[in-house]
């Protein structure tokens, strides 16, 4: 049942590619969360603000599709796991709303801290979850599981094929014929270039000798023509005497 499952969902990853998200923002409320969050952070009368608060939200919720569109195997997440690591963010940018405000240079650098440690936890996080996911003893985990590149919800537990980084028989298949007529391709176009090549200079030399000869004999012709010239003229001259 659960490689059904994974047969029906597969299309419809694939035709949603175009709008391929992260773990963190598959849900809209939790990226309105983050830009009122750093909206509160940056007072109102801080130059250059608006250009400011734009770059870190971009920085701050593009991070999770980053991360988990380096590799197949990072693509999929328990959502309990999910939750649990937008609360922890939700957190941290609450504890950074409650310190004083000591510049804009200084809120950048803790944004970059807090940034830095959400990689490293949603890398660890999706790595740990796969490896048990994808492994031959899969442990069934509670709760549903997250497809971080549709935002999708998906009942199996335990993966393999694509969502683990593996590729399918058909496609690696597919991909060596290809190769091949690719490979048998150049050399067919290679070999027409060497006989169009070989006829070239077959048919010079060809042509060569041909003007060679044809040269010849009218040298011949012309010579035979002025010998009777000659002839002619003695005769002529001998008649008149």
């Amino acid at each position: 049942m659960g490689d059904l499952w994974l047969c029906l969902l597969l299309p419809l990853s694939l035709a949603a590619f175009r709008g391929v998200k992260g773990c963190l923002e598959c849900d809209p409320k939790f990226v309105e969360h983050i830009k009122s969050s750093l909206a509160n952070l940056i007072p109102s009368d801080v130059p250059g603000r608006t250009h400011l608060l734009e770059r870190q939200i971009k920085e701050m919720i593009n991070l999770s599709f980053k991360v988990s569109h380096r590799t197949k195997m990072l693509r999929v997440l328990a959502v309990q796991k999910v939750v649990s690591l937008r609360t922890w963010l939700k957190n941290e940018l609450y504890k950074l709303g409650n310190e004083t405000w000591k510049g804009a240079l200084i809120l950048q650098g803790k944004l970059l801290d807090v940034r830095q440690n959400l990689e490293s936890k949603l890398k660890e996080t999706l790595k740990n979850f796969c490896e048990v996911a994808c492994s031959e003893d899969c442990v069934v985990t509670e709760g549903p599981t997250l497809d971080c590149w549709t935002c999708l919800r998906i009942t199996t537990q335990c993966f393999k094929g694509e969502y683990c980084g593996e590729e399918d028989s058909r496609k690696t298949e597919n991909r060596e014929i290809a190769l091949f007529l690719i490979l048998l391709a150049e050399a067919v176009i290679l070999g027409s270039a060497l006989l169009l090549y070989y006829i070239c200079v077959t048919h010079r030399k060809k042509m060569k000798a041909t003007r060679r000869s044809l040269k010849k004999y009218l040298e011949q012709k012309l010579e035979e023509l002025m010998e009777m010239t000659d002839e002619k003229k003695e005769k002529d001259f001998g008649i008149r005497k």
